[in-house]
């Protein structure tokens, strides 16, 4: 089997399926931005605010819905900022709970590598007592930063994929 390209950002200037989407949702005051490094890759940057309740930076994109059959893992090549991360997916764009894997980043180039059957699903930060991940399909992915404290960001990322 093949690996499955999710996206590459390198590889298209049709970046128009990515989304921020901040705490601002939910009354928040987090601010943060999509642009494209001279290399081609995404970079994604910005600031987490905790007022009002808020407390957290995403970015996402929707896709038709991919078969994912037989793929057991996600691999993330990307430059952080030495901060925690959630990457989270969805089979259906419809579904309440996404499934989340944290890693956290190295400042250098980095391939994580997420057992898919390893993420947990949770809805608005709260675990639920659902079985792990374990669907045929994906059509939503994001990176999310919310650690519980104000900070800035940047995550640098060009590709992911599924192995």
């Amino acid at each position: 089997m093949n690996d499955l390209t999710v996206f590459d950002f390198s590889a298209t200037k049709d970046w128009s399926g990515w989304r921020v989407e901040n705490d601002v949702v939910m009354g928040g005051n987090s601010s943060s931005k999509l642009e494209r490094s001279g290399e081609g890759n995404a970079v994604f940057t910005g600031r987490v605010s905790l007022e009002n309740n808020g407390g957290f930076a995403s970015l996402q994109y929707h896709f038709p819905p991919k078969d994912i059959e037989g793929y057991k893992k996600a691999l993330l090549y990307l430059k952080g900022d030495g901060k925690t991360w959630q990457f989270r997916i969805k089979s259906r764009l419809e579904d309440k709970a996404s499934y989340i894997y944290e890693f956290t980043t190295t400042g250098d180039w980095q391939t994580v590598e997420m057992p898919l059957h390893e993420m947990r699903p949770v809805y608005r930060g709260r675990s639920l007592e659902l079985p792990n991940f374990s669907s045929d399909t994906i059509q939503e992915v994001r990176f999310l930063i919310g650690n519980k404290k104000e900070q800035d960001f940047r995550l640098e990322i060009d590709r992911i994929m599924l192995q």
